[in-house]
């Protein structure tokens, strides 16, 4: 891999968005509307202030996983990806200055949510909030990098859709969101125990209330990139130049 290609391509992902405004509202703005949706929801109650934590963990990581996947998918169906691939750009450069360029955009989207969720919907961190900033970073970057693992499997938009069921969906409902992982069926805990949404949001939760030290919390961070880190791996080994 060559920094100065990565960081080209970067460059070039950065400037294509910047010219979407849809798509830069759906990166900075929905996460936080959804967000305000919930607390408005259960608006004079605890609810917002158990779930709240989740929630900043569930709406970022699925709209970068969607806005990732399709975008990669596109550049790959549109032919950009085979002629940027004929000349010296490696897979690894491709997929790696992908990942810097939604990452950029993960913490900007991490930085609005966690504000919006404090400042106007009202949720207590009792913890750090800079390890809130560091965690609910780490879960956007984990949209990102599985998006761009289901993109080198999907071949359009529609199939990119159908494979939230396998990438997101067990993540949301093994997670402890509607129930505490410790109440679920033996096997599904386990499983539960090993997705790296489900850590995420332990993470989130114990920042929130301060129950736990921060090398709880930081264990927890590291098992979220060693999920980021293999995804882009196994996303660049299986990348394909052309969707057929």
């Amino acid at each position: 891999m060559n920094p100065m290609r990565t960081l080209a391509t970067t460059g070039r992902v950065l400037t294509q968005i910047r010219n979407d405004p849809r798509t830069i509202a759906l990166l900075l703005i929905v996460p936080s509307l959804l967000i305000g949706l919930v607390a408005w929801i259960f608006d004079e109650t605890e609810v917002f202030a158990d779930i709240g934590p989740a929630m900043l963990a569930l709406f970022p990581f699925i709209v970068m996983f969607l806005v990732t996947s399709i975008a990669t998918l596109r550049e790959r169906r549109s032919g950009t990806l085979e002629r940027l691939l004929s000349m010296p750009l490696g897979r690894g450069d491709f997929i790696l200055g992908y990942t810097l360029a939604f990452g950029l955009l993960a913490v900007i989207q991490t930085t609005v949510a966690v504000g919006y969720a404090t400042l106007v919907c009202g949720l207590e961190i009792e913890g750090s909030v800079g390890l809130l900033f560091v965690v609910a970073i780490a879960d956007a970057l984990l949209g990102t990098a599985l998006g761009l693992l289901a993109s080198a499997f999907a071949r359009t938009e529609f199939q990119v859709v159908q494979f939230m069921p396998v990438f997101v969906f067990p993540q949301i409902l093994l997670g402890g969101i509607f129930l505490p992982r410790d109440q679920l069926p033996d096997l599904l805990e386990v499983i539960g125990d090993w997705l790296p949404l489900s850590h995420a949001i332990d993470a989130l939760d114990a920042v929130s209330t301060g129950n736990e030290d921060d090398s709880y919390i930081w264990l927890r961070v590291l098992f979220i990139a060693c999920w980021i880190v293999g995804a882009i791996i196994v996303g660049s080994l299986t990348l394909r130049r052309r969707t057929p």
